[in-house]
């Protein structure tokens, strides 16, 4: 066999052998973050972390908020922090009034101390907008997530490196919208503070930051970009 004849041998047979046995290829990083999913003490470390978050922002919530209009849970993807609409805005509308800023900046003071990827996402009701700034839900919803967005970012309160913004309009109610007092419930923001994944007091990577659409209104200086 020519050299070259064997070179190209090897790596065919190179590809057949990790088509058969994916396992023979599999990274380090891949690796670990099986063993970090199935438990030990990567794993520990990461679920200590997140309880962690959960004690610190449940404390600053219950100093800052006595009304319930902030609530903290934690579920699959991490820890939430929801606050119901009428706390942060205007019915109908995006910019972030004064009084919501102390509570922004109690959870921001405990989210700073700790290196996990943040959501910021906005919700509505089914009742319909149709104003010339939001047409429908989408946008009035992701405005509101902007807009807290630039809030923690612009204030120096969070690095912009660890949030992302979205808005979902009323698709993702946490109860039917058959009564004023349900509602109110599904109008809110919600900041989620993903999981720890790999451990060492490392947050997870499932994120990227986006640059979101030029909707945000109200804020000074407005938004000049728009798309990607």
């Amino acid at each position: 066999i020519s050299s070259v004849n064997e070179g190209k041998f090897r790596v065919v047979s190179q590809s057949i052998v990790e088509a058969l046995n994916p396992l023979i290829n599999m990274s380090a990083t891949s690796l670990r973050f099986q063993a970090e999913n199935q438990g030990g003490p990567t794993s520990t470390r990461a679920i200590s972390i997140d309880m962690q978050v959960y004690k610190k922002l449940s404390e600053a919530i219950k100093a800052t908020d006595s009304t319930g209009r902030v609530k903290v849970a934690q579920g699959e993807r991490g820890v939430t922090v929801s606050i119901t609409d009428t706390m942060l805005f205007l019915p109908g509308q995006a910019l972030v009034l004064p009084e919501a800023r102390e509570t922004l900046s109690r959870v921001a003071s405990v989210l700073k101390d700790f290196p996990h990827q943040i959501r910021i996402e906005g919700h509505t009701d089914n009742v319909p907008i149709h104003t010339k700034e939001f047409p429908t839900n989408w946008e009035l919803s992701a405005a509101r997530a902007l807009n807290i967005t630039r809030f923690l970012t612009e204030g120096g309160y969070l690095p912009p490196e660890r949030l992302a913004a979205s808005g979902y309009g009323e698709f993702h109610p946490v109860e039917p919208n058959d009564t004023p007092e349900a509602r109110s419930h599904n109008r809110r923001v919600e900041l989620v503070i993903l999981k720890a994944l790999k451990g060492e007091g490392e947050g997870n990577q499932v994120i990227s930051p986006i640059k979101a659409p030029c909707v945000v209104t109200g804020l000074p200086g407005g938004c000049e970009e728009q798309g990607p």
